[in-house]
C-alpha cells in the first residue's frame, strides 16, 4: 500500500476487525461477480461439441477449444475457492489469510478467465471467418483485456 492509501484506510473510522469484516465482504462480493461471467462461459463451452456444426471442426479448433475448456474451468476453480475457504475457516480467526489468499485467487481466476474469452473468441473466429481472423481477434481481445483488467488499475496504483 502506498502512503496515501494507507492514510485512507486510516481514515475510514473503522476498527482492524472491521477492516478485516469489509474487505471479506468486498472480495466475496467481486468473486459473485466474476462467477458469472464463469457460468456462462463454461456453458456455453459444455454445450458446443453436442451441436450438429460441430463435426466441421478441425483439429486446430479442438485443440483451442480443449485448451480453453481447461482455462475456463481451472478460472473456476480459482474463483470459488475464496468462498469454500470462507465457509470451512469461518470462526476460526482466519480472515487475513482468506484475504490475502482469495486476493491471489481472484487474479489469477481472472488471469484464467480472459485466457479464456480469447480462446473462445479465436475459435468462434477461425470457424466462422478463417484466414488471419484468428489471430487479430485474438490479439485484440487478449490486449483489450490486459489494458482494461490490468493495466488501467497498475497505472492507477503506481501513480500514487
Amino acid at each position: 500500500m502506498t502512503e496515501q492509501s494507507e492514510e485512507a484506510e486510516r481514515d475510514r473510522d473503522e476498527s482492524p476487525p472491521e477492516r478485516l469484516d469489509r474487505n471479506t465482504v468486498e472480495l466475496l462480493n467481486e468473486l459473485r461477480i466474476a462467477g458469472t461471467g464463469i457460468q456462462v462461459l463454461f456453458a456455453f463451452l459444455l454445450i458446443l461439441p453436442f451441436n450438429r456444426g460441430w463435426t466441421r471442426t478441425d483439429s486446430f479448433q479442438r485443440t483451442v477449444y480443449f485448451i480453453t475448456l481447461l482455462v475456463v474451468a481451472l478460472a473456476a476453480f480459482l474463483l470459488m475457492a475464496p468462498p469454500i475457504h470462507h465457509r470451512l475457516l469461518f470462526r476460526h480467526g482466519e480472515k487475513p489469510f482468506l484475504i490475502r489468499t482469495g486476493n491471489y485467487m481472484a487474479i489469477a481466476g481472472m488471469i484464467c478467465l480472459g485466457i479464456g474469452f480469447v480462446g473462445i473468441l479465436v475459435l468462434i473466429a477461425d470457424y466462422v471467418v478463417g484466414g488471419a481472423a484468428p489471430v487479430i481477434v485474438g490479439v485484440l481481445a487478449a490486449a483489450i483485456i490486459v489494458v482494461l483488467w490490468f493495466m488501467v488499475p497498475l497505472v492507477r496504483r503506481d501513480a500514487e
